[in-house]
């Protein structure tokens, strides 16, 4: 494990789970969504899991009393700390590397400022139950502002077929939504520790090149965030991310055609527009998938 890391809330190596939910918060999180977020993991009708929450770098009181609070109201929390913010992939990994000598079944991503249903897991569980060629698997979303109305719904396509051809276009999978089999990860596909976004795509993209199967639920599952900062929040570092990503998907998937370098190099155009035309074209492309 790096040294970076260590627990402020262990458990003990005879303890014994299914699954784990992994969620990292850092300082400018608000913590009334992250209150939310861990309250939405805790009252899930599943309970077979642990909840590995990773503090990424110091965090205002706020933050901590909201931990704190959790940690006295249910033993299922696990809490860890990076002594300094390391970024989303670098907590992940570690709980992915953590969880190794415990071997559960399923993994379950979670944000800190959303909120899922609760029967997102059971209904996750029992979908990969009775589907075990599938291997990652995702859920519809409904989009939620500041206030949590909602403000739009994702559904992306559902079957492995239909991602691996719109893999080369986008990211067909709501990355809050996940839940993989641990068994993808025991063979050492973990998230690329230098990026900073996009790297649930490159993920998916090495885990489909490698055969692991992909499906997504109609159903919707997770109530998603989206402040009316979102379309400021993607910037030209992500936009340039994603460009790559498209043009790995491309090569490792044996799918590069000049329609997809066209879209690829548009969307990278687009991102450089100002906020408004992004968002315009961000609810396009909603009503595109919607229908």
């Amino acid at each position: 494990m790096p040294k970076s890391f260590y627990f402020i809330k262990p458990i003990s190596l005879e303890h014994s789970f299914t699954s784990v939910v992994a969620m990292a918060t850092y300082a400018n999180d608000n913590p009334v969504w992250l209150e939310e977020a861990v309250n939405s993991v805790l009252a899930q009708d599943y309970r077979d899991f642990v909840f590995v929450i990773v503090i990424d770098g110091p965090i205002p009181d706020a933050i901590e009393q909201v931990l704190q609070k959790a940690l006295l109201n249910d033993q299922r929390i696990v809490l860890a700390k990076s002594e300094g913010n390391v970024g989303l992939s670098r907590c992940m990994n570690f709980v992915m590397d953590w969880c190794l000598p415990y071997q559960p079944e399923y993994f379950f991503r979670m944000d800190a400022d959303d909120i899922s249903l609760p029967t997102r897991m059971s209904t996750q569980i029992a979908f990969l139950e009775q589907h075990e060629d599938v291997d990652v698997l995702g859920s519809a979303l409904i989009e939620i502002n500041e206030v949590g109305k909602q403000v739009g719904a994702r559904t992306l396509p559902s079957g492995n077929a239909k991602l691996r051809r719109n893999m080369s276009t986008r990211c067909p999978i709501n990355h809050p939504t996940v839940v993989l089999r641990f068994s993808a990860l025991e063979q050492g596909f973990r998230y690329r520790n230098d990026l900073k976004n996009t790297q649930d795509y490159f993920l998916w993209i090495e885990l489909m090149e490698a055969g692991f199967k992909f499906h997504n639920l109609k159903q919707p599952l997770l109530k998603f965030r989206r402040v009316n900062d979102f379309y400021k929040r993607r910037g030209i570092t992500k936009s340039i991310n994603e460009f790559k990503a498209r043009i790995f998907a491309m090569r490792a998937l044996k799918r590069m055609r000049l329609r997809y370098l066209v879209y690829a190099c548009a969307v990278l155009v687009m991102r450089c527009l100002p906020p408004p035309m992004v968002k315009l074209a961000y609810k396009f492309d909603r009503y595109v998938l919607n229908r």
